[in-house]
């Protein structure tokens, strides 16, 4: 049901997204045939293609192009793809979408290249275009994101960080992809400062709606509907809104000292997922990603009165309620 709705509000845009995995696919050919393997592995995992979709849809309010918005769009995805084979290994990650990971099917050293090959592919993509803020943009992108990765990194079983911290954390690792997306799909189509301006703090907000109920759906979904165990973000240390808002709880307290020594049960596993479920801190912390959805919908608010507008409202909305 969930996956039908996103086609359909993807249906406006089908022809130009159809052209963007095309862009894709051959985007990551390359004479390795270890990289073509694991990047197109990647690749064909899926992917809702949101940050494509956002720089597409902010594109709509300037001068509309695909044959020159592709630039723009394809490397958002590339940086998200590449960031995600670099989180795998990070996170020892043996799953994703379903499907074994690149660390999992081939090493670790190979996810790394594929990884950078990957961002290496979305600066050739970018040189495409000619104004130098897109550059910047995407520039100061990769650098938030590897910041994020660092923060993630220091932050690992930390039982004595705060909402500050979680915030400031998914600002870089999710919110700045999305914010990226609209802000780029705005400069290259010649969208005026101020409009540009409110596209990018829309993305802003989504982003962080985006990444809370991501870390929401990690504690309420099933293992099959993840395509990997529930409950991983926290098995990994990844201490997630959910659980900052109850981390004083006694078994939440020892589930985290457990899993930092890597001796976690499957049945400890299971216990914890109903500790969190029967919380409170599910409803709070969606409360907390209505907020973001309120911002956004007041930026969309403030936009010239065009067709992308509905659309923006829509994606985000889905995105702030979606199952999956």
């Amino acid at each position: 049901m969930e996956k039908m709705k996103l086609k359909m509000l993807y249906s406006d845009f089908k022809p130009d997204i159809d052209i963007i995995e095309a862009e894709l696919e051959k985007a990551l050919n390359s004479t390795s045939h270890v990289l073509n393997d694991a990047s197109l592995h990647l690749l064909r995992a899926g992917g809702k293609r949101i940050r494509p979709l956002f720089v597409l849809m902010s594109a709509k309010f300037g001068q509309y192009n695909i044959e020159r918005m592709k630039y723009a769009a394809v490397p958002l995805e590339l940086i998200h793809m590449g960031s995600l084979v670099h989180d795998d290994v990070i996170d020892h990650s043996d799953m994703r979408r379903g499907r074994p990971t690149v660390r999992s099917q081939w090493n670790n050293r190979v996810a790394m290249l594929t990884g950078n090959f990957i961002f290496g592919r979305a600066i050739q993509y970018v040189s495409h275009i000619e104004d130098p803020k897109a550059h910047q943009i995407l520039a100061r992108t990769m650098v938030e994101i590897c910041n994020g990765e660092i923060i993630q990194i220091e932050d690992k079983y930390r039982t004595n960080q705060n909402l500050k911290d979680y915030f400031r954390r998914i600002k870089r690792k999710t919110a700045i992809l999305i914010e990226s997306s609209c802000e780029v799909g705005a400069v290259v189509a010649n969208v005026d400062p101020l409009n540009t301006q409110r596209l990018k703090r829309f993305g802003y907000y989504v982003g962080m709606s985006y990444q809370i109920v991501d870390d929401v759906l990690d504690f309420i979904s099933t293992d099959k509907q993840l395509g990997k165990p529930a409950g991983s973000d926290l098995l990994q240390g990844n201490i997630t809104l959910p659980i900052l808002l109850m981390k004083d709880h006694p078994k939440i307290t020892r589930f985290i000292e457990r899993a930092s020594k890597g001796k976690v049960t499957e049945a400890e596993r299971l216990e914890m997922l109903q500790i969190v479920r029967k919380s409170d801190s599910i409803k709070k912390a969606l409360e907390i990603s209505d907020r973001y959805l309120k911002k956004a919908m007041k930026e969309v608010e403030n936009l010239p009165d065009n067709p992308a507008k509905k659309k923006l409202k829509e994606i985000a909305l889905f995105i702030g309620k979606r199952k999956f």
